[in-house]
């Protein structure tokens, strides 16, 4: 079975999703894209990152981002 590419860890970014168990939050690697990084020079950047890493955080943020349905709260 292969290794899950985005894992969650208490011990790791107070539990926040990241890379292979690495200390580069999912948020970190959307975040450097959002601002218009390409993926290659991500990978330049962060030496230890592969391209498939990058798209496991691609495919992890659509699947967060998969809303079936909007219901609209009423304020108390």
């Amino acid at each position: 079975m292969e290794k899950e590419i985005i894992t969650i860890d208490p011990e790791i970014c107070h539990g926040k999703p990241t890379i292979r168990g690495l200390r580069y939050p999912v948020e970190t690697i959307l975040g450097l894209l959002g601002s218009g990084m390409s993926i290659e020079e991500i990978l330049e950047d962060y030496e230890d990152l592969k391209r498939d890493d990058i798209l496991a955080v691609l495919k992890y943020a659509s699947k967060l981002a998969d809303v079936k349905s909007v219901s609209k709260l009423e304020a108390a």
